[in-house]
C-alpha cells in the first residue's frame, strides 16, 4: 500500500520481473515507485522525477549500471541522490563485488550494493537506512 508521505524511488532494471519485485518491496514499505528499463531512460526519469533514491541494476543492455551510475554522479542535478546497486554478478561468476570495488573501478562508490537474488528485508532495510527511516 502506497503512503503519500513515502519517498519516491526510481527502479532502473531491464528485467520486468525484477522491477516488479523491487516495486512490491518498496510499496510495502510505503514508498512511491517509478521505473525505467535501461540506463538512458533511467537518467531521463531521474531528471524528470527527482527521486529520493535510485535502485540501479548493474547488468543491462546498452548503457549498463556502471555507466549510468557514473553519469548520475557527473550530473549536478542528480549527483546527491543515493544509489543502491543491484547485481547478480557474484552469483553468476562466483566472485564478490562491493561498493569499495566499484569505487576503485569507476572512482566513486554507490551508497549501497545488494546482490541478486535480493533479500526483500535486506533491500527494505538498506533503503530505509539511506532515507533516514
Amino acid at each position: 500500500m502506497t503512503d503519500a508521505s513515502g519517498k519516491k524511488i526510481l527502479v532502473v532494471d531491464d528485467e520486468p520481473d525484477a522491477v516488479e519485485f523491487v516495486r512490491a518491496v518498496m510499496e510495502e514499505a510505503g514508498h512511491r515507485v517509478v521505473s525505467a528499463s535501461g540506463g538512458d531512460e533511467g537518467l531521463a526519469k531521474a531528471r524528470a522525477e527527482s527521486p529520493d533514491l535510485i535502485v540501479l541494476d548493474v547488468q543491462m543492455p546498452g548503457k549498463d549500471g556502471f555507466t549510468t551510475f557514473a553519469e548520475l554522479r557527473r550530473d549536478a542535478q542528480l549527483a546527491s541522490i543515493p544509489v543502491v546497486m543491484l547485481t547478480g554478478v557474484g552469483e553468476k561468476l562466483g566472485i564478490g563485488f562491493s561498493a569499495e570495488d566499484m569505487g576503485d573501478f569507476i572512482g566513486e562508490e554507490p551508497e549501497a550494493y545488494v546482490e541478486k537474488p535480493v533479500d526483500p528485508a535486506r533491500l527494505a532495510g538498506t533503503v530505509a537506512e539511506l532515507l533516514g527511516g
